[in-house]
């Protein structure tokens, strides 16, 4: 493994961040309701795209834009970590796994990795699996 573990940490923490901020919003939305101090359902949330929501979450948009910033070769070694903390492959297979991430490398991994609901827990799981964790690195 390349990428540095305390890199895939800071990007575990900050979507947990931003876990905790969706967390909260729908915890304000349950309580408020859609017809209480004025909050309505607007349409155009129902329809947006999944990552829509986060146009204005400087979380979000700081995460993004980390991930975009990284080489290359260190955004696919981030998808391979997913993909074996979801247990799509084991460590044995992390050769080609980061090879078929590589493979399938489009420019988007970002929207990709932020699309994946427990992408935290995936880093994690992967990271130990090379005895690391991101306790280590909490500050």
């Amino acid at each position: 493994m390349e990428i540095e573990p305390e890199t895939v940490c800071r990007i575990v923490f900050k979507v947990r961040e931003l876990i905790v901020g969706d967390d909260l919003m729908a915890a304000y939305d349950a309580e408020e309701g859609p017809d209480n101090d004025g909050f309505r359902l607007d349409e155009e949330a129902l329809d947006a795209e999944p990552h829509d929501e986060h146009e204005h979450d400087l979380t979000y948009n700081e995460l993004k834009a980390f991930i975009d910033d990284l080489p290359d070769d260190k955004q696919c070694e981030l998808v391979a970590l997913a993909w074996l903390g979801r247990g799509d492959n084991t460590k044995e297979d992390w050769p080609e796994t980061v090879k078929l991430a590589t493979e399938r490398h489009t420019g988007h991994t970002a929207e990709y990795l932020l699309g994946m609901p427990l992408l935290a827990d995936y880093l994690e799981e992967a990271l130990q699996k090379f005895d690391i964790s991101c306790e280590d690195f909490e500050v």
